[in-house]
C-alpha cells in the first residue's frame, strides 16, 4: 500500500489541537514525548505502516502510535437502510524535538 493511501487526512478538532500543543517532560521510567497528532487512516493499515508513512510524509520522528476503529452506523435514507463507512483513527506521538505545522 502506498504511503499516501495510508494517511487519508489529518483530523483537526478542538481536542486534537490541544493535544498537539502539549508536550511531556521525561521522567525516570519514561522518556520525554512531544505533541500528539490525529489522522484518519486506511482501515487495513497497521501501526508500523502508519509510523513509516507519517515519518516519510512529514519528515518527523514518531515515538508512539495508538489506533482505534469506529464501525459504520446504520442510517435510514427514505425507505432504505444503509450503513456509513467504517473509519480508523491513529494518534501519533512525536519526539519532543519535532512538530507538524498543520495543527
Amino acid at each position: 500500500m502506498d504511503i499516501y493511501h495510508i494517511i487519508r487526512r489529518p483530523l483537526v478538532t478542538e481536542k486534537g489541537t490541544h493535544q498537539s500543543t502539549q508536550s511531556h517532560a521525561a521522567t525516570r521510567s519514561r522518556g520525554g514525548r512531544g505533541g500528539s497528532y490525529t489522522f484518519e487512516v486506511h482501515p487495513e493499515a497497521n501501526k508500523s505502516e502508519i509510523r513509516n508513512a507519517v515519518e516519510k510524509i512529514y519528515n518527523v520522528r514518531v515515538v508512539d502510535v495508538r489506533t482505534s476503529r469506529r464501525s459504520g452506523k446504520r442510517r435510514r435514507y427514505r425507505f432504505k437502510f444503509g450503513t456509513t463507512r467504517e473509519t480508523k483513527k491513529a494518534v501519533v506521538v512525536l519526539h519532543p524535538d519535532y512538530h507538524i505545522d498543520l495543527f
